[in-house]
């Protein structure tokens, strides 16, 4: 998948939050057994869906439930955090709410609720409904009192339907469903650093050298990032005068970094296009 275009119209502080497993061998790794046949370890990611950058990240034992992290996240006033169903705790919600911060979140189908309010959508882009809820089961109501946005839509692609509940109510409907198709970006973030930057084959078998392995792959990531950052668009390069000579990162760091991190011998060679630069890594 390219490089997604300019987010026109959707918030300036938005994240992605989500975890992802990193699969070891139990006969290897018999510290990080998981299910009792299979040994992992968790990498939990707050991505920056403007960069796509990590934000923060941590690494935890896989039996680690993603919606404990949310005790654990930096909280931004004013910054949307985008989450699958995994991080659907009320209690929780009701305090990023109180600190200021704005969530889109995929519901469970087992949320009850009633309708005080709904607004009319344009369902030729997909929206099936925008209501103003309130929760009515006697323990989800205690945790979150105040009215929430449920907002349908149904992907063409799928024939699914997905349901966001949401704490900002001024945005338009299309919009919110917008900042939870970006939260894929996350999992693109969690392919590439599995395929290309050796999160496949360890080089040591403790868990230090496990967790250390994980942070200097995110390490590598982020250099990718600062060189695309430090990258000029080629239109402006051509305007430079011959010869000229200027520090800093020059124009194809980018791509000599992603052909050093897909070395045979720190990576397989399946594809999978970096989040960043967008190009596809043969």
């Amino acid at each position: 998948m390219p490089t997604p275009p300019p987010a026109a119209g959707l918030p300036a502080l938005t994240y992605a939050l989500d975890a992802s497993l990193i699969d070891l061998s139990l006969a290897l790794f018999p510290w990080g057994v998981w299910q009792r046949t299979a040994a992992a370890v968790k990498l939990h990611t707050l991505l920056s869906l403007r960069g796509p950058v990590p934000a923060w990240a941590a690494v935890t034992e896989a039996g680690v439930p993603e919606v404990k992290k949310l005790d654990q996240v930096p909280l931004q006033s004013g910054a949307f955090y985008v989450m699958d169903r995994g991080y659907l705790d009320f209690a929780r919600l009701a305090r990023l709410h109180t600190d200021g911060v704005f969530f889109v979140v995929r519901a469970k189908c087992h949320v009850r609720f009633r309708v005080p309010a709904s607004r009319g959508v344009d369902k030729t882009t997909g929206l099936r409904c925008d209501q103003t809820v309130r929760l009515t089961s006697s323990w989800s109501r205690c945790r979150f009192p105040g009215p929430l946005r449920r907002v349908r839509v149904r992907d063409a692609a799928s024939g699914r339907s997905l349901v966001l509940l949401s704490n900002h109510f001024d945005l338009p409907a299309l919009t919110v469903a917008e900042l939870y198709r970006r939260r894929w970006q996350v999992e693109l973030f969690f392919k590439w650093i599995k395929q290309h930057l050796r999160l496949r084959a360890f080089l040591g078998r403790s868990e230090n050298a496990v967790r250390l392995q994980v942070w200097s792959a995110i390490c590598a990531y982020l250099l990718v990032a600062i060189a695309k950052k430090g990258t000029r668009p080629p239109a402006d390069a051509a305007s430079d005068p011959p010869g000229d000579q200027r520090v800093g990162v020059r124009a194809g760091a980018p791509h000599r970094l992603v052909q050093f991190a897909r070395h045979p011998h720190l990576a397989d060679q399946s594809a999978a296009p970096h989040p960043l630069t967008g190009q596809q890594c043969r």
